[in-house]
């Protein structure tokens, strides 16, 4: 199904955890993403995915910080799966930190929201509905 509210496209965050393997080890349990690489000795980084979501970890930099160490939330990442449901029930059942409760938005988005063990915001989502954006308040922008 397609949502003209939420679409998907492709790309490729880059995010920063204090403890690069114990938070590749924690996305794979909680949220079921699996490693496609790793480099770096000692560890620098890690490449991941779940089902066509890609990202990849690495550790603090001069100019980048975790949640964790700043103390504030950097970003929200929106990750669509198929069975959102199935995904909400694993990621509760792994003891993940269900910060929004799953639920259908005004835009025609099933989502909820966890934070990872860094304080990343996490939204899981699957198109509920198709839902033109002026229908909930947005104004298109003249392209």
């Amino acid at each position: 199904m397609k949502n003209r509210s939420v679409p998907t496209d492709i790309l490729l965050p880059h995010i920063v955890y204090r403890d690069i393997a114990a938070a590749a080890a924690w996305l794979s349990a909680t949220f079921g993403f699996v490693e496609h690489y790793r480099y770096g000795e000692p560890l620098s980084g890690v490449q991941m995915h779940l089902g066509d979501a890609w990202m990849m970890i690495h550790g603090p930099r001069e100019w980048c910080g975790s949640p964790a160490v700043l103390g504030a939330g950097t970003q929200s990442l929106t990750v669509f799966v198929p069975d959102v449901e199935a995904q909400y029930q694993r990621v509760k059942a792994a003891g993940g930190n269900i910060v929004e409760e799953l639920t259908v938005t005004v835009y025609g988005e099933r989502q909820f929201g966890v934070a990872d063990l860094d304080g990343h915001h996490w939204l899981f989502s699957q198109h509920a509905r198709d839902v033109n954006p002026e229908e909930w308040g947005a104004t298109i922008a003249a392209g």
